[in-house]
């Protein structure tokens, strides 16, 4: 199925360096996903999608039905085009046609949004979606896929909130994003349940071009949702042809990624984010992790199983080197050994 990536930077970076050339990029993914179990959809090859955000308030996003690995225009695109926010999306369609607009980011004024995973029941619940939501937020859905639903979704949330998505005098910030993506997820789920017992899995991730949140949810209280992970540092750079690593030279977060697979082969670059959980990256670059306590939370941490995501072709690890070469064992920082609240600035 879809994988995403996320990259917030104090500096921008060119996405080259976040899309293209690293060996493990999710451009490279869509096609040679060493992690990838779902063998209905052996490679992400139904359309793309790059979004980033320049020197306007709104993002700028690229999408296209190609598979992205053998797309022109993004090579030419991704050499010459810096960004410090930036949101990528490899589809592998189970919902909706081949089509641009059924591609990932959706975006609406400041907002962009992306998802991994899917609704169950979705065709018995998409009226309820429909009805529920304010006609000009309908008129806005131009393709065929529950993610585009989400979206309008969630900004008929943002709305019913007091926070006008139209208006681009209005600010946000990371707390009323949360707030909008809880009660997004919360209808959901409770439109879902009343249906059916088959899990949706529910990693979504939005950004107003300042914040970031993202999502990491299964409607379960024993499945594992699809993978998530994370890495922050000062600097993301190129060690070797294709081969990247996070440095850090302090606790800076400087530089900061969210993604369905890590990008790297360093181990201890990335850490896994608990299932029904959403990670917050603020506006000053502050990382945030906050369990979503529900129903199905399960405040006694019984291990969870992977089987459900693993047949979705929803589970990613780190990906193994293609040889020994592919580790720089010198370069890596253990964060599995460090305090949680010190790798993401604050847990609650």
């Amino acid at each position: 199925m879809c994988r995403f990536m996320i990259f917030k930077g104090k500096e921008p970076m060119v996405l080259e360096d976040l899309l293209t050339k690293p060996a493990h990029s999710i451009i490279n993914q869509s096609f040679d996903s060493r992690l990838r179990l779902d063998m209905r959809n052996p490679v992400n090859g139904d359309g793309f999608g790059v979004g980033y955000y320049s020197s306007s308030q709104h993002p700028c996003v690229f999408k296209a039905i190609t598979p992205a690995w053998n797309n022109v225009n993004l090579n030419s695109l991704a050499t010459c085009t810096e960004s410090n926010l930036v949101f990528g999306h490899v589809r592998a369609s189970t919902q909706g046609v081949l089509a641009e607009t059924n591609c990932h980011p959706f975006s609406y004024g400041k907002i962009m949004f992306m998802h991994n995973g899917g609704i169950s029941a979705f065709d018995k619940i998409k009226k309820t979606i429909i009805n529920y939501i304010e006609d000009k937020f309908f008129l806005l859905i131009q393709g065929s896929t529950d993610s585009e639903c989400c979206f309008v979704l969630f900004l008929d949330t943002l709305y019913k909130m007091g926070y006008d998505p139209s208006d681009a005098s209005v600010r946000f910030n990371h707390q009323v994003l949360r707030q909008a993506l809880l009660t997004t997820i919360e209808l959901i789920k409770n439109w879902q349940v009343a249906i059916t017992s088959e899990p949706s899995l529910l990693n979504f991730a939005v950004t107003d071009g300042e914040s970031v949140v993202v999502s990491r949810y299964i409607t379960s209280k024993t499945d594992e949702a699809a993978s998530l992970n994370f890495s922050t540092g000062s600097r993301f750079f190129e060690y070797a042809p294709g081969r990247f690593k996070m440095e850090r030279l302090d606790r800076a977060q400087d530089v900061i990624f969210v993604a369905s697979e890590p990008l790297t082969f360093e181990r201890n670059d990335w850490m896994n984010v608990p299932t029904n959980t959403t990670i917050t990256i603020s506006k000053t670059n502050s990382v945030l992790m906050h369990p979503i306590m529900d129903e199905f939370y399960d405040s006694d941490g019984h291990e969870r199983s992977s089987a459900l995501a693993l047949s979705k072709g929803l589970i990613g690890g780190v990906p193994k080197p293609e040889s020994d070469s592919d580790i720089d064992n010198d370069s890596h920082i253990n964060l599995t050994h460090e305090p949680l609240t010190q790798m993401t600035g604050k847990v609650y």
